[in-house]
């Protein structure tokens, strides 16, 4: 053997320590993902609720233009699907709300207004007869109404920061004035769940010094720190996400500040213009409109994980059912062409760093050292003659199938490599270890599949950041493309 299968138990330590930084943020990105649906519930029921209202005041003070309540409840069902699109279209669920909620009370004015309008178009056109003076009577009730919602919608949220629910303790670092925008704007962004709990100014801050809020009645604050910013006070503060707020820094200035987070063990976000070190940002974070450059990982959401993982699961085993006697004619014919099992096992790197078996059709004679660089050529000594075959038709990929169902692999994702490879992966390239490998995805699909996986480390990162369950069904129907045309 190439290489040993003995591996030390820190050889992945960077990419698991890192995976269990990121459970805070998915523990976070699933409150937020849960708040976003109960708030499009509520936005919904309260829009419907707003037009049943109108209807029946309208009833009261001596109108009598009575509708069948089938007519009614169907009338204030669209008027709520209005309301929700519209404020999607609007950006009401990004999670960021604007400095003294004048943003969010502007947006459910409008947007009220707007399905109204809406609402009074589509009875007029499809001459539905429905009280006009409801309609009308909207204007005022609706907004009014939706605004309260919001407004106890934010309450509840910040009830549930307060007992830790989905929240992310920020320390900010620099106490002028874009520290202070910063920190009356998350304060002001309870969806944004990321709570400031201590500004660190520089030595010339005053002792037991507190930042306010931008705000009418300033009841909330943070306090100030003297600086400098120190791996232990970030430690000592809980800190789980560092912001740099500090404009006029040197490079060589926010160079330590990044060295500092990283042995806190805390991720960093910059303001947008900073000279920051030379590195590539796995994401951003929109705050009140402002992007920060930031070190966290994107996260995926729950349903897609679930979703992704129902569409593994279904998938394999429909293909392992329907593809039996295939795959029992190809164990049979590398049997009957070649000394050794049909099936090759073999260690491979997977989702952060845990060793797990793969397994595949033997296409290599069993003289061939387990753990090598793969062939790269058709004519290389070690591979059978049948093995030509299924190399070039990927049929020899075809085991890997029961790893999918056994969730050790996903239909789409980077390709596992070995741990010998991975040993030398630069920190850029351990990224690649942050999602399930895949039997098939972008890479595959480029015209650099003839070049090593992690050389090209720029197509596993754009799927990283990017993957939607979408775009694993548009690679999968393109793998069957190119599977089909050969190309």
């Amino acid at each position: 053997m190439v290489t040993s299968e003995s591996y030390a138990p820190n050889l992945y330590a960077d990419p698991v320590a890192a995976s269990h930084r990121r459970r805070k943020g998915i523990s976070r990105q699933l409150f937020r993902s849960t708040v976003v649906s109960a708030e499009v519930v509520a936005d919904f029921l309260t829009c419907a609720a707003a037009i049943l209202t109108t209807y029946f005041l309208q009833l009261h003070i001596g109108a009598h233009v009575q509708c069948p309540m089938q007519k009614v409840a169907a009338v204030s069902i669209v008027h709520g699907l209005f309301a929700v699109l519209l404020l999607q279209s609007d950006g009401a669920y990004s999670g960021s709300s604007g400095l003294l909620r004048i943003r969010e009370t502007e947006r459910a004015l409008r947007t009220s207004i707007q399905s109204l309008l809406l609402l009074l178009l589509m009875s007029f056109l499809l001459k539905l007869n429905f009280p006009r003076t409801a309609v009308l009577m909207g204007l005022g009730v609706t907004p009014l109404l939706l605004i309260m919602q919001k407004q106890m919608f934010s309450s509840m949220i910040r009830r549930l920061h307060a007992k830790g629910c989905g929240v992310e303790r920020v320390v900010i670092c620099g106490a002028g004035e874009a520290g202070k925008r910063l920190t009356s704007t998350l304060l002001y962004s309870p969806r944004l769940g990321l709570r400031p709990v201590a500004v660190v100014g520089d030595n010339s801050v005053p002792a037991d010094e507190c930042m306010f809020e931008l705000g009418y009645r300033r009841c909330q604050s943070v306090p100030v720190q003297c600086g400098p910013v120190t791996s232990v006070l970030l430690k000592s503060l809980r800190c789980n996400l560092l912001i740099v707020a500090m404009p006029d820094a040197s490079f060589e200035k926010l160079t330590e500040v990044m060295r500092i987070a990283d042995q806190a063990g805390a991720p960093v976000a910059f303001l947008p213009g900073l000279a920051t070190p030379e590195r590539h940002w796995a994401g951003s974070i929109d705050v009140d409109g402002l992007l920060l450059a930031s070190t966290i990982e994107p996260s995926i959401t729950w349903h897609y994980a679930l979703a992704k993982r129902v569409v593994d699961i279904a998938l394999s085993s429909l293909l392992l059912l329907l593809l039996s006697p295939l795959l029992c004619l190809i164990g049979f014919l590398i049997r009957l062409g070649s000394d050794g099992p049909a099936l090759f096992v073999q260690k491979r790197v997977g989702h952060n760093g845990e060793i797990f078996d793969i397994y595949k059709f033997r296409s290599m004679h069993m003289s061939a050292l387990r753990y090598n660089i793969s062939p790269t050529e058709s004519s290389d000594p070690r591979i059978t003659r049948l093995g030509r075959f299924l190399r070039r038709t990927s049929l020899d990929e075809l085991p890997q199938l029961i790893n999918v169902f056994l969730g050790n692999m996903s239909l789409v994702g980077p390709r596992p490599e070995m741990p010998f490879i991975v040993e030398c992966y630069s920190v850029q390239q351990r990224r690649r270890l942050q999602v399930i490998p895949g039997l098939t995805g972008l890479w595959q699909l480029s015209a650099d599949r003839a070049f090593p996986i992690h050389e090209n480390i720029e197509y596993d990162l754009y799927y990283i950041k990017n993957r939607t369950f979408f775009m694993d069904v548009a690679i999968l129907f393109h793998t069957l493309c190119f599977a089909i045309g050969g190309v």
